[in-house]
């Protein structure tokens, strides 16, 4: 899980919300099928959240994870859910030899030409073997929309979102992507999430800062951060409003597809 930016991840804000960005992950995983045999791969496996579900689920195989994030890998490893952990950019992941299963969850939401990338994954895979994928789609949302047009609107001379196209598909998208490759089960669900309290930032952004908003804050320097995080809580206040105790409701939209390889 990367910005693509020089800058690493923080494990513990990124963590904060641990329990809503586990259930999709454990969502996905009920639906993977029987797998042949094989390792299992944790594709941008982040600070390993999924991994003792993936190990437990898959007990006795080879659960191998990566990411581009040395800090986030440190986490992953005190699981121990894992037999090999590896730093590397998932678009450029290649297997020693054909794997059971490639699971990537809120992963490849940062790594674009989708179209190009899921056939070279998809290849990977033994026969009978399962590419199983989450990724949010929520740029539409005011959550994340919001981070583009402030963005824009303080610091034109660097952001400039002309032509800028989420990196995510729709479900026409991938099912025209994923049917020539094998069996595909592709669905959508929005999850109401309910963020707590904070009295120190407005609870959307607390729950975007160690991801989405990544895009923006990696560029810009400590003031300026702080000038666009004033800005960004404003206008969650008028998008999300507080309930009476200061919690929020968040909903949150998420694409997934398990893809099972032909064996024949």
């Amino acid at each position: 899980m990367t910005a693509g930016s020089g800058t690493d991840w923080n494990p513990e804000a990124y963590d904060r919300f641990r329990g809503l960005r586990l259930r999709p992950a454990l969502d996905l995983l009920a639906q993977v099928p029987g797998l042949p045999a094989g390792e299992i791969v944790d594709l941008g496996c982040g600070s390993g959240a999924a991994g003792p579900a993936l190990a437990q689920r898959f007990a006795g195989r080879v659960l191998h994870g990566l990411d581009r994030s040395p800090a986030m890998l440190e986490q992953a490893e005190q699981t121990g859910a894992y037999a090999r952990l590896e730093q590397g950019n998932m678009d450029g992941w290649q297997a020693t030899a054909p794997v059971a299963l490639i699971f990537s969850n809120a992963a490849l939401n940062w790594v674009g030409d989708h179209a190009g990338l899921l056939p070279r994954l998809a290849g990977q895979l033994a026969p009978g073997g399962v590419l199983a994928v989450q990724c949010p789609r929520q740029q539409q949302a005011p959550s994340h929309a919001l981070l583009r047009s402030l963005s824009a609107q303080m610091f034109p001379d660097r952001f400039d979102w002309t032509g800028w196209r989420e990196e995510v598909e729709d479900l026409s998208g991938y099912d025209r992507i994923l049917t020539p490759l094998g069996r595909v089960s592709l669905w959508e669900t929005v999850y109401a999430q309910v963020l707590p309290a904070d009295p120190a930032a407005h609870p959307v952004r607390r729950f975007t800062e160690s991801t989405a908003a990544r895009r923006v804050l990696d560029r810009l320097d400590g003031a300026e951060a702080e000038a666009f995080l004033a800005r960004y809580d404003a206008a969650l206040e008028m998008a999300y409003p507080r309930r009476d105790d200061g919690s929020v409701l968040l909903p949150f939209r998420r694409i997934f597809f398990t893809l099972t390889r032909p064996e024949g």
